[in-house]
């Protein structure tokens, strides 16, 4: 069975547009500084734009992706962070996951399910969307608290997504995806991330076989969940990596114009 590609496609969607603009954004950052040192070397550099910093109280962030997906999970700048508790990757996991946002990002997901008549065991009509949007919500909701917070908290594994500050595109692209195998314990150390690849894999079986239509609860419809959860996590740590990136670049002319030296017309 192929990939359900619906739940992707709003990532996959943003994913294509923020690649250029980071690689982009990069770039005029580099170009700024060098032509800055050119015309006036004895100029102070630009005022850098607002960095969000992890809470060292809570090892989580309050920073949201776009200024409205819940990241909260992801540390920017982080340094050494003490692990978290149980509890703190519970409770992080829960404030992401019961956030306002994911009441439309729940329908929009359903709505495009239902325009596909994908699993046309639902139905069609508000019957049929009220089964796809509870579906996702459950799906969203499970495998969160798998790869978050249950498995993490059993393997001692560390559930945040450390963002890179080093190397260009292509390095920093490598890394993020490196990550959805690659993730460090609470030690620490790099370990291989059973959280995400198992954590996904039984909150695929649990889904597939317990509340989805009776016609789609097979081995594999349950692969191709498990394999479309994957993706989805693979491109939203990419989207992760460059958020940072792109929020700078939105910033760029409020914290950078006006500078002695640097004409930008």
């Amino acid at each position: 069975m192929n990939i359900n590609l619906t739940r992707m496609a709003p990532a996959l969607f943003v994913c294509a547009m923020v690649a250029p603009v980071a690689a982009w954004g990069q770039e005029e950052d580099e170009n700024l500084q060098v032509e800055q040192a050119l015309l006036d070397p004895s100029a102070e550099a630009p005022a850098a734009a607002p960095v969000v910093q992890p809470s060292r109280a809570s090892g989580t962030s309050n920073d949201r992706l776009f200024n409205v997906l819940p990241n909260f999970l992801t540390l920017e700048n982080a340094g050494q962070l003490p692990p978290l508790t149980v509890s703190g990757k519970f409770q992080v996991v829960a404030r992401g996951t019961f956030d306002y946002v994911q009441i439309p990002w729940y329908g929009l997901l359903a709505g495009l399910s239902q325009a596909q008549n994908s699993e046309p065991g639902y139905g069609h009509g508000a019957a049929g969307y009220g089964k796809r949007y509870g579906a996702y919500v459950a799906d969203g909701t499970i495998e969160n608290f798998m790869v978050g917070a249950v498995l993490p908290s059993v393997l001692h594994q560390d559930p945040r997504f450390y963002q890179s500050s080093n190397g260009r595109f292509l390095h920093r692209l490598g890394y993020a995806v490196s990550r959805i195998a690659v993730t460090r314990g609470d030690s620490g150390a790099a370990q291989f991330n059973a959280s995400e690849i198992f954590g996904s894999a039984i909150s695929a079986g649990i889904s597939t076989y317990s509340y989805h239509p009776q016609a789609d609860r097979t081995l594999p419809n349950a692969i191709s969940v498990w394999g479309s959860q994957i993706g989805y996590d693979t491109i939203s740590i990419v989207i992760k990596e460059f958020w940072p990136d792109i929020r700078r670049m939105f910033n760029h002319r409020q914290y950078g114009e006006g500078k002695p030296g640097i004409d930008r017309n």
